[in-house]
């Protein structure tokens, strides 16, 4: 394919070629040729599209040590938060809001989660009284790309999902950046009269898409400005790393003369070593952050550990959750060392996942200021069970509908105050939100622009 001039290119626009046959396609970010001359809308006039995820961690984090009690413009992130401080003027802090449960009893790790994300508290576990926010969102903004949501964990189980429309219909997650990968960059073909189809990741990973888009690239590439071509080699260059990685995994490790091949040991818990999914993860996150850019989808969830985190360290049977309960407090220090550990790697990895859309050029801006992200945990203080104050934050300045850079207290309101307020952000026409008396109308107007 021959380009002649760059107005032959829309948004809409993707390079094409072939892998072994099967049509690939890698889609484009937003470049200054599909802007209006401010880089602030696209050229048509049309806003830049605002997206919306959620990100969960479990297990919240340990009383005075996560944020301190100052409120207002400036949040002050203590001890187990400091990784969150490079990404301050991005995040709204949210205390002291309330789970009241109407005379129902507390579910562990359920109600928590639940009642952040539907606005209403379960009568028992399994139960989703309501639609999750992201489920919400999506049915208003979810037009327009090739999948409605993208859902990840990096846990390794697909069932660690906390997005569902109904007990009924909880979603599934992607577990692997390598089918993350060959979801949203691989080939798009599927044999009409398989009855499934696995696609082969080694082929995929091997056989770079941007090899087999060459030539459309290189066409591509003639037709833009100095500015765009610097975005886009950037853009090209996140792939090629991703895909070097991704290769890696899949290659025979070179042979150790000390190794002996051990007995089959039988199925064994995989997926929740501490180190693997820090990996896993920030992997995911990169792919996500590239698949948004791309507008492959407007609304996302990633879960980094569940509810009752099964989060371990390498060769150490004791798991986070355990610690939360059985772990005495350090008597020099007046806290639970080693989950202030396992703390602190959470919010390393939220910063991991801030850190992969902040990282991306998008208008007069980054993709973090056209985006929004729900991110929240099940409980406050994980040995107690807590469910007030759970920690909830909003994440990114969609698209500058919210201000940013502030800690709310919530004075013992209803947790769902938060979820309308996001709601109102994304431009949805909501004026309440919630069950019972989780049921709000008050938005938190001073952070809405």
């Amino acid at each position: 394919m021959i380009i002649k001039s760059s107005a032959k290119f829309s948004r809409r626009s993707a390079l094409k070629g072939l892998v072994n046959g099967a049509v690939v396609t890698v889609a484009l970010p937003f470049l200054d040729c599909f802007l209006n001359n401010s880089g602030t809308a696209l050229a048509s006039g049309a806003p830049l599209p605002v997206r919306f995820g959620t990100w969960f961690w479990g297990l919240g984090f340990n009383p005075g040590r996560g944020v301190s009690k100052k409120t207002g413009a400036g949040i002050e992130f203590l001890e187990e938060c400091q990784p969150l401080v490079p990404h301050r003027d991005y995040i709204n802090y949210f205390s002291n809001f309330n789970t009241p449960l109407d005379g129902r009893v507390t579910l562990v790790h359920f109600t928590g989660w639940v009642g952040c994300r539907t606005g209403s508290v379960p009568q028992q576990v399994t139960d989703i009284p309501a639609p999750t926010i992201d489920v919400v969102v999506a049915d208003q903004i979810a037009t327009g790309t090739r999948f409605r949501s993208i859902d990840l964990t990096a846990t390794g189980n697909p069932r660690d999902s906390y997005t569902a429309r109904s007990t009924g219909s909880r979603n599934s997650a992607e577990v692997a950046p390598l089918s993350m990968y060959a979801k949203v960059f691989g080939p798009e073909f599927a044999d009409p009269n398989s009855a499934t189809f696995t696609p082969d990741p080694k082929l995929m990973a091997r056989q770079s898409v941007l090899s087999a888009v060459g030539e459309h690239r290189q066409n591509f590439m003639k037709t833009l400005g100095a500015a765009d071509k610097a975005r886009m080699e950037e853009y090209f260059t996140s792939i090629r790393q991703i895909e070097q990685r991704l290769d890696l995994e899949l290659q025979k490790p070179a042979p150790l003369e000390a190794c002996i091949k051990p007995s089959n040991p039988g199925e064994q818990q995989v997926g929740t070593e501490l180190e693997t999914v820090l990996n896993v993860h920030k992997m995911q996150s990169e792919l996500l952050a590239l698949a948004v850019a791309c507008n492959q989808t407007r609304v996302f969830n990633m879960l980094y550990s569940q509810a009752l985190s099964t989060l371990h360290r390498r060769g150490e049977a004791f798991i986070h959750h355990t610690l939360t309960h059985e772990e005495p407090e350090d008597p020099k220090l007046g806290y639970q060392a080693q989950v202030a550990w396992y703390n602190v790697k959470s919010f390393e990895a939220m910063a991991t996942f801030i850190n992969a859309f902040k990282k991306i050029k998008e208008g007069d801006g980054t993709l973090l200021d056209n985006v929004l992200i729900f991110a929240n945990s099940d409980t406050n203080y994980a040995k107690m069970h807590a469910l007030d104050g759970i920690p909830v934050m909003l994440i990114g300045k969609a698209g500058g509908k919210i201000k940013t850079g502030y800690h709310i207290t919530g004075n013992g309101d209803p947790i769902s105050r938060v979820g309308l307020t996001a709601q109102q952000a994304m431009g949805m026409n909501v004026s309440k939100w919630g069950t019972a008396s989780m049921q709000t109308s008050k938005p938190i107007s001073e952070l809405l622009v």
